[in-house]
């Protein structure tokens, strides 16, 4: 029953490991994904800390608590990034319901209006012209 005790953490810890490691690896490339990734690990984290608060087990219940810890840290700094790299889209697409303002009051005219870099433009779709507005 004792060795039993003792190999229990470890092979829980080395669970939680690959279940948070492994699926990283695969899709290293999708934020969302990552985001995830980190709050999953936090919340197993937690759980390993409360496991050990259970069992008044101090390192165990240390070391769940500074990875949750840490998770959740990149968990946050994720979705920040995440949300910023959503509003510089949203920024670089704007068009809205006046993108086909000419400026006179009519809509449905012959110029396509968009923001790049922070400057307004427009498009002359018979000619293809670009123009700064300002």
């Amino acid at each position: 029953m004792n060795i039993l005790k003792k190999l229990t953490m470890p092979a829980l810890a080395a669970t939680m490991a690959i279940t948070a490691l492994a699926p990283t690896a695969v899709m290293a490339d999708s934020s969302q994904k990552d985001k995830n990734n980190w709050r999953n690990g936090a919340i197993g984290a937690g759980a390993i800390a409360l496991y050990g608060l259970h069992n008044h087990d101090a390192i165990t219940s240390v070391l769940g608590v500074g990875a949750a810890a840490y998770s959740a840290k990149k968990y946050e700094d994720a979705r920040k990034q995440q949300s910023q790299e959503s509003s510089d889209r949203a920024r670089y697409h704007r068009s809205g319901s006046s993108s086909n303002y000419n400026g006179g009051g009519n809509y449905g005219s012959d110029r396509k209006y968009y923001w790049y870099d922070g400057h307004r433009y427009y498009k002359d779709n018979n000619t293809g012209q670009r123009v700064q507005v300002y």
